[in-house]
């Protein structure tokens, strides 16, 4: 039994997992607290952070205005923090560093979501593009500003470790990009940051960080199979096309029979968050016992993640995202709106670059700053905006309304 083997309120921690008496440390050396472990310190840094704050009114899938209930990038954090807590916990790893990097893994994200990205991406695609991921490190490293002595968070070594490797290494052994980087290369704001605190980027990240990343998964495969049906562009007939999401529409009409369309809506998305996080943990713990490590390093430098999917439910995992990219993620009503949310973004950007005056005082550069160096800064400033503050802005600067809808 997977019960059996599972550290469920037990208070113990694994050999392999991060340890917050040990940890590498801060960039900037503090003192320990007296209350609270380093990596419980971390998680209340990025829950105290401007970034985070902002997460509110930044899109997931859907537009802020479009309804209450559909997910923003706040409400998509707190889910993830929470299976990667349960992960954790249940492998015994450090629940509180879990659950800080789920809490700071999408901080970098523009307004309007992947569309936002994008147009950022190619705006700056002569200053180093944009990357959320790359933008989530700037945001906890440099652009927060909250304390006296350093710029950022001032987080400990395996929590920013964690942010940047959450999805594996980014370079091979000879320093070339693989995985996601692989074709444009590692972004400059991960390699420049590097230069001066070595996150080893060549290997794994520790368990903690591969427990957030698959919470990742989990989180937005569920919710955008919530939010896609509430939204009309999903239908239980149309997720019955993808085996796993049949197999579990069986076993609620067996187990409730006439059960009403939402009921049947919310049990499918209960039964899929629990068979995911079994699957992650009872996989997890066959890869553990073939590895056996006794360090978070030995996960580290193990040849591949030590925490995800069964083959099985990794298919099933590709499925359903295969369905998400069809019918909602590139639905027409969905690509219109991200289609006028890049323009947005896009003519922003060129007003901020032409104008730099038009941003608020904090953000203008000293004249003559090289051309470099101002597109970073707008691009900071637009990606650090929610999807309300951008389309103000818009307003604001071309006398127009920015329509969406």
């Amino acid at each position: 039994m997977i019960s059996d083997r599972i550290g469920f309120g037990r208070g113990e921690r694994a050999p392999f997992a991060a340890d917050p008496w040990r940890s590498r440390g801060r960039l900037y050396p503090e003192p320990p607290s007296p209350t609270r472990t380093e990596f419980q310190r971390d998680r209340d840094r990025v829950v105290h952070s401007s970034a985070f704050r902002r997460l509110k009114d930044k899109t997931q899938v859907f537009l802020f205005d479009e309804g209450d209930h559909y997910r923003t990038r706040l409400t998509h954090t707190i889910e993830v923090a929470q299976v990667a807590r349960a992960l954790a916990r249940a492998l015994n790893l450090d629940e509180d560093l879990a659950e800080a990097l789920a809490l700071a893994h999408d901080l970098g994200h523009p307004p309007f979501g992947h569309a936002g990205e994008r147009a950022l991406d190619a705006a700056m695609a002569g200053f180093g593009g944009f990357d959320h991921n790359a933008q989530s490190l700037r945001v906890v490293t440099k652009l927060e500003r909250r304390y006296p002595s350093f710029d950022g968070l001032n987080l400990t070594w395996e929590t920013l470790e964690g942010l940047v490797k959450h999805n594996g290494p980014l370079i091979d052994e000879q320093g070339a990009p693989v995985g996601r980087y692989g074709d444009g290369g590692v972004p400059v704001a991960i390699l420049e940051y590097a230069a001066f605190q070595d996150l080893g980027l060549a290997i794994f990240a520790g368990g903690e960080a591969q427990a957030a990343a698959i919470a990742d998964d989990i989180a937005y495969d569920t919710h955008d199979i919530d939010d896609g049906l509430r939204a009309g562009l999903l239908t239980i007939e149309s997720l019955a096309e993808v085996a796993s999401m049949a197999a579990i529409l069986d076993g609620i009409a067996r187990d409730h029979p006439g059960l009403s369309p939402e009921r049947t809506q919310h049990e499918l998305v209960r039964r899929l968050i629990t068979a995911m996080i079994e699957d992650a943990i009872a996989e997890s713990l066959r890869r553990l016992d073939r590895l056996a490590p006794q360090s978070a390093d030995a996960i580290r430098y193990n040849d591949a993640p030590v925490i995800g999917f069964s083959a099985e439910m990794a298919a099933a995992d590709a499925d359903i995202k295969a369905l998400l990219g069809k019918r909602v993620y590139r639905h027409p009503r969905v690509l219109d709106v991200m289609t006028k949310a890049e323009r947005v973004v896009v003519r922003l950007f060129q007003r901020y670059v032409a104008d730099p005056a038009t941003m608020p005082p904090p953000w203008q550069l000293e004249p003559g700053a090289d051309e470099r160096r101002r597109y970073r800064r707008v691009a900071d400033f637009l990606a650090g905006m929610t999807d309300r503050y951008a389309l103000y802005e818009f307003t604001r600067l071309f006398d127009e309304p920015a329509e969406l809808g």
